[in-house]
């Protein structure tokens, strides 16, 4: 079932009770459904973040810090919660934990790209070329689109208008003061992940994992989507957070 936060300003799939105890935010190119079986049972929101599912797209370029803004607005009436984050929203979870971290009262992070393992390669002298002729008008906004798609990943072909720019700003940001508020946060963390995943390889999360000071937990066969072993391993680590952060009677 649809519901609205934020007076209406964010729609997320609603989960048994009312407050919810607990918030799941998705990954690129996906939606609050997402979380429908990781959910099963608790009282909960998956929110579909702007520009996914039936959340309307930003109408300018965001960044994640923009995204955890919106998250803490639709969330502080009942916060704190456990947060529950995949891949894109785990980095909007991150950043929410720096910004705002009264409102969260535990984190369970799986695929989240927090860390480059090497820097990134410069693009080839060509395709620099094209970028040079295309600023001063002499190569054509088509033909430089058509370049940025073949070097571009199936997400970054997928997204349009402004989600384009937002994934690519999102690609360009670094996490470093993030995994250094996780290190000194309060709250516990956990960090799950496909052994096979290759959109957020497990080296990197495990260096992520170290970095803030959580367990890592690999689950073998699993690639980046919740589905299988990793959905199942997910709902397991935010059970026992759920148990570890429960109030007293």
């Amino acid at each position: 079932m649809i519901t609205s936060l934020a007076g209406g300003r964010v729609l997320a799939e609603k989960h048994g009770a009312t407050p919810p105890r607990v918030v799941a935010l998705h990954g690129w190119g996906r939606d609050g459904g997402d979380f429908a079986t990781i959910l099963s049972g608790l009282d909960a929101v998956s929110i579909h973040l702007p520009g996914f599912g039936p959340a309307p797209a930003p109408e300018t370029v965001w960044g994640t810090e923009d995204y955890a803004d919106l998250v803490a607005e639709a969330i502080a009436a009942f916060a704190p919660v456990v947060i529950v984050a995949h891949s894109f929203g785990g980095r909007v979870a991150a950043r929410l934990a720096l910004r705002r971290p009264e409102l969260v009262r535990g984190l369970v992070l799986t695929g989240v790209p927090l860390v480059r393992l090497a820097p990134a390669s410069q693009p080839p002298l060509g395709f620099r070329l094209a970028r040079w002729a295309n600023r001063r008008g002499l190569l054509s906004d088509a033909r430089m689109d058509a370049l940025r798609d073949q070097r571009g990943s199936a997400d970054y072909r997928a997204a349009q208008g402004v989600m384009r720019g937002i994934m690519v700003r999102a690609v360009n940001e670094t996490y470093d003061d993030e995994l250094a508020a996780l290190a000194a946060s309060t709250f516990p963390l956990r960090f799950v992940w496909g052994a096979d995943d290759t959109a957020a390889p497990t080296e990197a999360g495990r260096i992520a994992a170290e970095r803030a000071g959580a367990p890592f937990r690999v689950i073998p066969g699993a690639g980046h989507l919740l589905s299988g072993d990793l959905e199942l391993a997910v709902r397991e680590e935010l059970l026992a957070m759920i148990a570890e952060t429960e109030e007293p009677a």
